[in-house]
């Protein structure tokens, strides 16, 4: 089980990313309204050494339709790791439902307690 905090009103979990020999821990948001599986900035995408693969058209929270950069990484969860898609964006390092599926985590977001739990399904 992996456990996210909250700054403020914002749930947070960690996800390593990885592609060839870098590695990176950045404190991902916890987006369940982005369904997609990560999102980085272009500064971690560089670090990375991260290719972009393809530039696809987007819909962002306020409804509009941005093309943005994607490429591909390795993520690590407790141990277990997939290869996600991963948007490149000036926007916060965001970590959607896609991922959380690619990894069968149940998800609980608990305002009241401003708690965070991930806990891996069979």
């Amino acid at each position: 089980m992996l456990k996210g905090v909250f700054v403020k009103n914002t749930p947070f979990i960690g996800v390593t990313i990885a592609w060839n020999q870098a590695v990176q821990n950045p404190a991902f948001i916890l987006d369940t309204g982005f369904t997609g599986d990560l999102q980085v900035t272009p500064n971690i995408a560089k670090e990375l050494g991260l290719t972009v693969t393809a530039v696809t058209p987007v819909t962002i929270a306020d409804g509009k339709t941005v093309q943005m950069q994607t490429a591909l990484a390795i993520a690590a969860m407790e141990g277990a790791t997939n290869l996600v898609t991963v948007q490149i964006s000036n926007s916060m390092p965001l970590a959607g439902i896609g991922l959380l599926t690619k990894f069968n985590y149940k998800t609980t977001v608990d305002c009241k307690y401003r708690a965070v739990t991930l806990e891996r399904v069979s």
